[in-house]
């Protein structure tokens, strides 16, 4: 008969060379072992037979919790993380909305400006170093004036803020064709 036997090596008994040579001869036959076995006596002798497996004590107790404890817990969760995301895609919902009608109102403003004044704003744009732009609205006018000294006779004014002051006035037909052909107009001071 072959019966699983629970052994455990008493190490008090190993006291030669012998004794661990006889522990290794019978190591692969002690879980099979039956009293039948012709080296059951020379493992009885350095193996405790039968082994008896200490008892699990403490805080593990079987079973902890019941299969519906177990899932009531994890539907509260599951029902918290969807609660969560829910809350999380509203408030996405609302800074979206808030951003389109900011930019629509602007848009608006820019359509209401060009009725006004007969042009959309000017938006100036400049690249980064990084790839990126920076975009500035034209809300503050600007004039650019070139002066050649301090006795200008009077200046080319060109559209749109453009001012260019000359020491001597051309004449009537280099005025006539400037104004004709390139929209320059010729002030005096």
């Amino acid at each position: 008969m072959t019966e699983r036997l629970n052994h455990k090596l008493d190490t008090s008994k190993l006291k030669t060379i012998k004794d661990i040579k006889n522990v290794f001869d019978t190591m692969g036959l002690i879980a099979s072992m039956g009293e039948d076995n012709e080296q059951y006596e020379v493992a009885k002798e350095y193996f405790t037979i039968p082994y008896k497996y200490p008892e699990i004590k403490g805080s593990f107790q079987l079973p902890r919790k019941s299969l519906e404890e177990i899932s009531e817990e994890l539907n509260k969760k599951i029902d918290k993380q969807i609660e969560d995301v829910e809350y999380k895609f509203a408030q996405l919902k609302y800074y979206q909305e808030h951003c389109y009608n900011q930019k629509f109102n602007k848009i608006i403003e820019n359509f209401e400006s060009a009725k006004k004044y007969g042009s959309f704003p000017v938006r100036l744009t400049v690249g980064t170093s990084d790839g990126s732009y920076l975009v500035a609205n034209n809300t503050i006018p600007w004039k650019t004036e070139f002066r050649v000294g301090k006795t200008e006779v009077g200046y080319w004014d060109i559209k749109p803020n453009i001012k260019v002051y000359l020491e001597k006035k051309p004449n009537r037909i280099v005025r006539y064709f400037t104004k004709l052909l390139l929209d320059f107009t010729w002030k005096d001071k």
